[in-house]
């Protein structure tokens, strides 16, 4: 297993990923930068662009109840088990085009190469575009990928749009029904694993002058309101030592929150403020700012809040202000399985190039998908390690790059499963 195999060449594929990416980028709510949201119009013409590229590659294809774009390419044995690869069709507005995108049409031209090969595998290798990842749309993320795990909530009928349009609403325009979307669960069908393919959204990989990385874990993340309440005053009236300056307070306690989340290790952003009375010539009375803090490791995420709620407490005291905390998301961390960690970092080295393991910052559907099944993911660089921006941009040898992992990571996967299920499959090699 760890020798490396002969390795096909994958230019052509690659170039057709690259190509693809493209031509998904047209199904777009804005011209002026990437917007396609989960049960739009422009959501149903990528579903079904994504169904026809899925179909040429010998797929048998489906749309679930919840939106998800869905492909199979069948195992020589009918009644086997399905492994899943796939990540989310959805967009933030004004973003980029590989973002989820890339880690749909990667597998999809894998597939291609190993139909074009006739190569058939001992499970079913599905793929999944997810329809709702980023929750911009109706304001809760990973919709789509909580409708496979059988976590759909009903109160989520409730949710409603800018425009007012409920969920259950553009569910039903969409050709779905609210009232049947437990039947997009796959918890009874016991799914092997899933590997999500995704750009990194960081510059670590482009700093380590490295293609692709294999992911342990994405991190865990609380995010809060604070709200500070001091006293507002008139700005030439109020001495310096009398005043109680809500904004003062509030760029002392980011400056902690820089710094205690640097000392240990750990990310922290406050990354939208609001200032009241907001005027030249007042004292600000009132200030409200965001929290986002995260860890690839719980403990440690909330050892470090419990640290800065003793010091941000301290220094609302020292400034004669008031500090209120409002928590507005909670999600824990989630461990990439280990056997599936092993598998992609095995195939890095087998396609040549040098294993390295880091953390997800950002969220992906593999955390919900951990609720059903083993997840693992492989990152793409990306440039300057921008995203959720028009400027996300991916080179053509990294897809290269990323598709010879891919074809090892089958073929690994395949070696474990025969031994695991003792069956025998007489089939061309997969890297032959």
């Amino acid at each position: 297993m760890h020798n490396r195999p002969q390795t096909p060449d994958f230019s052509g594929y690659a170039e057709q990923v690259f190509n693809r990416c493209d031509a998904l980028a047209l199904h777009s709510q804005s011209y002026e930068g990437m917007d396609r949201r989960y049960l739009t119009p422009e959501h149903s013409m990528a579903n079904l662009q994504v169904a026809q590229w899925m179909t040429a590659a010998g797929m048998e294809t489906w749309v679930d109840q919840a939106g998800n774009q869905w492909g199979r390419y069948k195992s020589a044995t009918p009644d086997a088990k399905s492994f899943v690869m796939g990540s989310h069709i959805d967009t933030v507005p004004n973003g980029g085009i590989y973002d989820g995108i890339l880690g749909i049409v990667l597998p999809i031209s894998l597939i291609q190469y190993l139909s074009d090969n006739k190569v058939k595998l001992p499970y079913h290798l599905e793929i999944v575009a997810f329809g709702d990842e980023e929750g911009t749309r109706f304001g809760t993320t990973l919709l789509g990928s909580r409708a496979i795990t059988g976590l759909w909530q009903q109160q989520w009928a409730g949710l409603v749009d800018a425009q007012g349009i409920s969920i259950e609403e553009a569910l039903s325009n969409f050709g779905c029904e609210f009232s049947q979307i437990q039947d997009a669960s796959r918890l009874k069908d016991k799914l092997l694993g899933f590997l999500e393919t995704h750009i990194e959204q960081g510059p670590v990989l482009e700093a380590e002058d490295l293609p692709v990385g294999t992911v342990s874990g994405i991190a865990g993340a609380k995010r809060f309101k604070l709200n500070i309440k001091g006293h507002a005053g008139h700005a030439g009236t109020v001495p310096m030592t009398m005043r109680a300056d809500a904004l003062v307070a509030a760029a002392e306690m980011i400056q902690v929150v820089e710094e205690v989340a640097t000392e240990l290790g750990v990310v922290a952003t406050v990354g939208k403020i609001a200032n009241y009375p907001n005027a030249v010539n007042v004292i600000p009375g009132d200030v409200e700012f965001t929290l986002d803090i995260r860890s690839e490791i719980d403990s440690r995420r909330d050892t470090v809040l419990e640290i800065l709620q003793q010091v941000l407490g301290q220094v609302a005291e020292k400034r004669k202000v008031t500090l209120d905390w409002k928590m507005t998301h909670s999600a824990n961390a989630v461990a990439c399985d280990p056997k599936l960690q092993h598998l992609v970092s095995n195939s890095i080295s087998a396609a040549g190039y040098r294993q390295f393991t880091l953390p997800s910052g950002a969220g992906h559907d593999a955390m919900a998908i951990a609720d059903i099944c083993p997840v693992g993911m492989l990152f793409v660089r990306c440039e300057k390690g921008i995203s959720h921006h028009p400027a996300e941009s991916v080179m053509v040898d990294d897809i290269e790059a990323a598709l010879k992992v891919l074809n090892n990571f089958v073929r690994f996967y395949q070696n474990q499963y025969q031994e695991e299920n003792q069956v025998s499959l007489s089939s061309p090699d997969l890297c032959a």
